[in-house]
């Protein structure tokens, strides 16, 4: 009687989640067809690599053939010997004999010769800080691919002194196989609308998301640099957060960014969401414990067998499962990816992989990073 009654209030929160998601998704379209302002100060690109991507090639030629007045592209790997490096030696020797088509003013390919911690990524943001002229700095990450407006749409808010970070939700447009679409429908459906939610619930964001943190040089100096991230999980989140904690406003920008996922496994899928799930937990505290209220069609499924099947509890059921439907395709229309909805019959798959995911993260500390199995301590710090 207990589990059901408990069943029966997470399922009626859950609709009221799914409505809120749904009513927030459609106020952040209207954001989202605003012309980009007119280009700021220089912006300083920067990409950390590690390994080939899907795509890669085209990923990193949309950075470079940008509509901005004032812009450079820096890459950097760690290893001279890492897969990505002749194609990023390809783009910066096109970019100099002009075969490109960039405007760029320049592009280049930079080394970190040994890694000072856990997290390769903010080695080798670090590096390229030293190498970067310009106050605007914009760190993307190496899977996306852009349009020529990506940077006067992320670095626009800037030119407000209170403004310290602006960041971008992310999705595959066109997923081609099962796994890619099912990661794109958790950052469609669930993701992007969360970080919507969050934001209100937080009166303002609170953190950042890694495929772009856009800032200042001067911020970044302002909160501490990133030194302090050298051996930390969720450095995009801890960004952000050191930035509200100072005093800015962190920004979500109206640009979604393109994440092309490719053949993705659906293990490969799991494993970084459940990266992502206990890096939310062991950041957010108690607070991760709040997504039970995410759930609502999962729910149904023992609340029915313990409520007998009774015709109220079917209706109550088929009701919270059509609110989900519908959520998920105000998602579709306001973030602008139709061919999503070929994948719609993965809905429920995607919701019993959601909470699976949550409940996952809400143990354990390993996770797997490019490659490398990684242990988080309790205070957040990573180790091999």
């Amino acid at each position: 009687m207990i589990a059901a009654i408990a069943l029966f209030l997470l399922i009626g929160m859950s609709t009221v989640y799914y409505g809120y998601c749904g009513v927030y998704i459609r106020w952040f379209k209207t954001a989202r067809h605003r012309k980009p302002e007119k280009a700021g100060k220089g912006v300083s690109l920067m990409i950390p690599v590690c390994g080939l991507d899907v795509g890669a090639f085209k990923n990193w030629v949309s950075l470079c053939r940008q509509g901005y007045e004032t812009y450079e592209v820096l890459f950097c790997v760690l290893s001279r010997h890492d897969p990505a490096v002749p194609i990023l030696e390809k783009i910066v020797d096109r970019f100099r004999s002009g075969s490109l088509g960039s405007n760029a003013h320049r592009v280049e390919l930079h080394f970190r010769p040994e890694a000072l911690g856990t997290n390769h990524q903010v080695n080798n943001l670090m590096h390229l800080l030293k190498y970067a002229e310009h106050e605007y700095v914009v760190f993307a990450d190496s899977d996306i691919r852009v349009t020529p407006e990506y940077l006067s749409k992320v670095t626009a808010s800037l030119s407000d002194p209170a403004v310290g970070v602006v960041t971008c939700g992310y999705l595959d447009h066109s997923p081609k196989s099962m796994g890619a679409a099912l990661a794109s429908y958790g950052r469609c459906i669930d993701f992007i609308p969360g970080v919507l939610l969050a934001r209100r619930l937080d009166a303002n964001l609170k953190f950042a998301i890694g495929p772009t943190i856009a800032t200042r040089k001067s911020v970044l100096a302002r909160i501490g640099g990133l030194e302090s991230l050298l051996n930390r999980i969720g450095s995009d989140y801890h960004i952000g957060k050191m930035a509200a904690d100072a005093g800015y406003r962190v920004e979500l920008s109206e640009y979604v960014l393109d994440n092309d996922c490719g053949g993705e496994r659906l293990r490969d899928v799991f494993l970084r969401e459940l990266r992502w799930a206990r890096t939310i937990r062991l950041n957010r505290g108690i607070q991760y414990y709040g997504m039970a209220i995410c759930h609502g069609t999962v729910y149904c499924i023992p609340f029915l067998w313990l409520s007998g099947f009774q015709g109220w509890a079917v209706w109550l059921c088929l009701v919270t499962s059509l609110i989900r439907l519908v959520q998920a395709l105000v998602c579709i229309e306001s973030l602008s990816c139709p061919k999503l909805l070929w994948w719609l019959w993965l809905l429920p798959i995607r919701d019993v992989m959601s909470f699976a995911v949550w409940l996952g993260g809400a143990f354990g500390r390993s996770v797997y990073w490019r490659g490398r199995w990684l242990q988080i301590q309790p205070s957040g710090i990573l180790v091999e």
